[in-house]
């Protein structure tokens, strides 16, 4: 999932540039277009900033578990069990985010 993820950051950021060039901003149907793509790619990269965040959390709790320290132990295990109960969220709701809009959903 985190090399999909990627691919999603790379083209936000792609997008990103594509809403501040002069052409686009000139060309109101495209800038428009984009600016929505950028909308719903931002919501995804905000799970994914977040995911990222917790795996990293979830790593360094795992280090610390390997301390000699018995309260150093414990405060890593609640950390270690709290994000990957949180991983497991984000993870159910980037599988959503990602799943492919029907375009009929977005006409008025």
């Amino acid at each position: 999932m985190l090399d999909k993820l990627h691919l999603v950051k790379q083209r936000f950021d792609e997008v990103a540039d594509l809403i501040i060039q002069p052409d686009i901003i000139s060309d109101q149907k495209r800038y428009i277009q984009y600016s929505k793509e950028y909308k719903d790619l931002e919501q995804i990269i905000k799970y994914y900033l977040e995911y990222k965040r917790t795996l990293n959390t979830i790593e360094g709790a795992k280090e610390m578990l390997a301390s000699n320290d018995p309260e150093m132990v414990e405060l890593a295990q609640v950390e270690l069990d709290e994000s990957e109960a949180r991983l497991v969220i984000l993870n159910d709701e980037l599988r959503l985010l990602l799943v492919p809009k029907d375009p009929e959903d977005s006409k008025d």
